[in-house]
């Protein structure tokens, strides 16, 4: 049975951990970038579906691209983030799963059935921009997470013509911890939660 991680991975992760809109000029590698996906890839989805695409936008070009379909609230920060994914989903991930889960014939579970593939691909999706959000945190990155944007503008200006939805967006970097406001509240366990 696994072990409880140190408290150092949990401080890192999760207690201590913050989100960030505010960068400190240090580059972030393509290497790191990777890594986090690598990581985040192993978590579960159902049927290991895998739905998750990501676009990394860096470029200086591709980050006056995505201006224009931010909320005014988010344009500041997002221009001066080292990079900032499109956390998308594929909506025929169906088609990869003849490799992705060879046991049995999954690919007929969705295909022909657009709204169940939808469904199951922002449900896994979502877990899985969760889990890369988690896996940048482990190699040493921070995170600014974004729901404020409009989608359809994101869809057509960098994924027309891919069967990719966008979800939500999240700046990448190494945050000014100076610029942080105090933490926000969080719910107590019995307030939130039941056990039946």
């Amino acid at each position: 049975m696994p072990e409880t991680i140190d408290q150092a991975a949990l401080d890192q992760m999760f207690l201590e951990a913050r989100t960030h809109n505010v960068w400190l000029d240090r580059e972030v590698s393509d290497d790191l970038l990777r890594r986090a996906y690598e990581l985040a890839r192993m978590a579960p989805t159902s049927a290991n579906c895998q739905p998750m695409r990501v676009l990394f936008i860096r470029s200086k070009a591709e980050k006056e691209k995505l201006d224009p379909c931010l909320s005014q609230g988010n344009r500041e920060k997002t221009m001066a983030a080292p990079v900032t994914a499109i956390v998308a989903h594929d909506t025929a991930f169906y088609e990869q799963l003849p490799w992705l889960f060879p046991h049995t014939d999954a690919r007929s579970w969705f295909a022909g059935d657009a709204a169940k593939a939808e469904t199951n691909a922002f449900r896994n999706g979502s877990l899985q921009g969760a889990y890369l959000l988690l896996a940048c945190r482990a190699v040493g990155l921070d995170c600014g997470p974004m729901s404020g944007f409009d989608n359809d503008k994101v869809d057509a200006a960098f994924l027309a013509g891919t069967g990719w939805k966008s979800n939500f967006l999240m700046n990448i970097g190494h945050g000014d911890p100076a610029a942080l406001r105090p933490r926000g509240p969080r719910p107590a366990f019995d307030d939130f939660c039941r056990i039946l």
